[in-house]
């Protein structure tokens, strides 16, 4: 497979999202105005969201653009490690339909504990309190791995981005964890992010899931219009 193709950004956050400031209109615009041919519109969602309706129809009431793809999605977090998904049922259910987004992103804001997520600090003190790391990023790939399969229509946003948050670095992932990962890609269909934001995955990780004929996807992780499409981590 090639590296991703900087002419798509495949997560993109608007006003739906309490984080972000651009609408999904200036997101439009800006996808256009730098010539991207496919933008993922994507918003943050938990288990209790109701919006999810209104803004997919918001996005399908945009202006077609010729040569540009809109896509939809929502960004939910891995919640434990039986890959459960922090998300409505309702829109989990929906996937793919044509009144439900496209994929949810699946997140790893969080560490996907065994009794629920496990925020970067209190990771941290587990591993200070003698958790193996290794025990830790098994337990992240593999609830990741649980919750592609669950959901069914996944992309992967930003893949080990809470590692440096807990303290490790993507080289405490074995090759054989990452295999396993890319493994579930393949058979799910599930495109994995090179997120420009939270500069993840790096280069050996990338290396080993294209190699495993995984898709590998550009995105910038936008909450503001004028970053849309605005690729240099990624480009390098």
């Amino acid at each position: 497979m090639r590296s991703p193709s900087l002419d798509g950004d495949h997560h993109v956050h608007s006003t739906f999202s309490d984080d972000a400031v651009s609408t999904p209109a200036e997101n439009l615009a800006a996808a256009q105005a730098v010539g991207l041919r496919t933008i993922r519109m994507v918003d943050h969602v938990r288990v209790s969201t109701t919006y999810v309706p209104e803004f997919l129809a918001a996005v399908r009431a945009l202006p077609a653009v010729d040569g540009l793809t809109v896509l939809t999605g929502v960004e939910a977090k891995i919640l434990d490690a039986s890959g459960a998904v922090d998300a409505p049922p309702e829109v989990l259910a929906s996937l793919g339909a044509p009144h439900g987004p496209d994929r949810v992103l699946l997140a790893d804001h969080q560490v996907p504990g065994p009794d629920g997520p496990w925020s970067p600090r209190s990771t941290r003190e587990r591993i200070e309190a003698g958790l193996d790391p290794a025990d830790v990023v098994e337990m992240l790939v593999t609830a990741t791995i649980r919750a592609m399969h669950a959901v069914g229509r996944a992309q992967l946003a930003h893949p080990f981005s809470i590692l440096p948050k807990i303290g490790l670095t993507e080289a405490a992932v074995p090759d054989e964890l990452l295999d396993a990962l890319a493994v579930a890609a393949v058979e799910t269909g599930t495109p994995v992010e090179v997120n420009e934001k939270w500069h993840c995955p790096r280069t050996h990780v990338t290396g080993r899931l294209r190699a495993a004929g995984v898709l590998l996807v550009a995105s910038t992780d936008a909450h503001q219009a004028a970053d849309v499409g605005s690729y240099d981590w990624v480009r390098g």
